[in-house]
């Protein structure tokens, strides 16, 4: 059994860390607000600090929201690297910028120490259900001492390459779910408008070539109106805004990205952002002054 550390208890981190909790790893938590109690069972403790989440754990999880957080986590007051000593993984599976994952991993194996980033898709359901897609870049060696840990919050769990690849990997993941996103909501608005019954034109599309895990669950999310977060516009927008911002470093044009961020951009206009981010159909429905029903 491993000493672990768990940093962010949000809609994903609660249920990640639970994974570890129950099988049997002694884990120390930390979040911004309080460590949710049904966590505190077993093996599980509450730490007042990052720094002694760090102090105390072998290998340090992070799920957080925005580069930022993770840099004030990281190398704030009291913060993750404070509390290091040599021998010790980060490993960091927020959704963040791939240059500054870079300089982050920099930073941390100066101190002697190996550093993960290990992105997830799959939303709330992947993470209570312990079958997100992880998406790694590092060390191989790294890798594979982490991977049985992976392998009880994940399925598909992928070394894509060095530091700051599997960041890159998730962007290129959130632009793809992005555009289908859209691209479903396109489709049953215009069916609904045209008259048509959109749950039946869903049950229809979901038998041939058009089918997809979006419209299976985000289809179905338009149609009932069920638009709770599982995963906030608001994050979204936030894993668009590095495609763009990579894509301008890069020198390529993303074109169907950007028209997927301005949607995004009228849904958080009206007041949006943290809904789910299958509600991106709704700055359509404006536009189209019609409700997909």
């Amino acid at each position: 059994m491993h000493k672990l550390g768990f940093i962010g208890l949000g809609i994903m981190g609660a249920p990640m860390a639970a994974h570890l909790i129950a099988a049997g790893h002694e884990v120390f938590l930390n979040t911004r607000s309080t460590v949710p109690a049904e966590l505190l069972t077993g093996q599980a403790t509450a730490c007042n600090s990052a720094r002694e989440v760090a102090e105390k754990a072998d290998i340090i999880f992070l799920m957080l929201p925005d580069t930022p957080d993770v840099a004030k986590v990281l190398f704030g007051d009291d913060g993750v690297a404070s509390g290091l000593r040599q021998g010790k993984t980060v490993v960091d599976m927020s959704s963040i910028s791939p240059m500054d994952t870079k300089e982050f991993a920099g930073k941390i194996n100066a101190l002697g120490c190996d550093y993960l980033d290990a992105p997830v898709s799959g939303g709330e359901v992947g993470a209570r259900a312990g079958s997100l897609s992880i998406m790694v870049g590092g060390p191989e060696a790294t890798f594979e001492q982490v991977k049985p840990l992976f392998e009880l919050m994940g399925k598909n769990i992928t070394l894509v390459g060095g530091n700051g690849d599997g960041q890159t990997c998730k962007v290129a993941n959130q632009i793809i779910v992005a555009l289908n996103i859209a691209a479903v909501g396109e489709a049953l608005l215009f069916a609904s408008k045209a008259g048509a019954d959109p749950a039946r034109v869903r049950q229809a599309l979901m038998g041939g070539f058009a089918a997809s895990r979006i419209l299976e669950v985000h289809g179905e999310r338009m149609i009932k109106r069920t638009f709770n977060p599982g995963f906030r516009i608001g994050l979204h927008q936030k894993d668009l805004s590095l495609a763009l911002a990579g894509a301008r470093t890069l020198g390529v044009a993303l074109p169907q990205t950007a028209g997927a961020a301005q949607l995004m951009q009228v849904c958080a206009a009206n007041g949006m952002q943290d809904l789910d981010h299958s509600a991106l159909v709704r700055s359509l429905e404006i536009m189209a002054n019609h409700t997909v029903a």
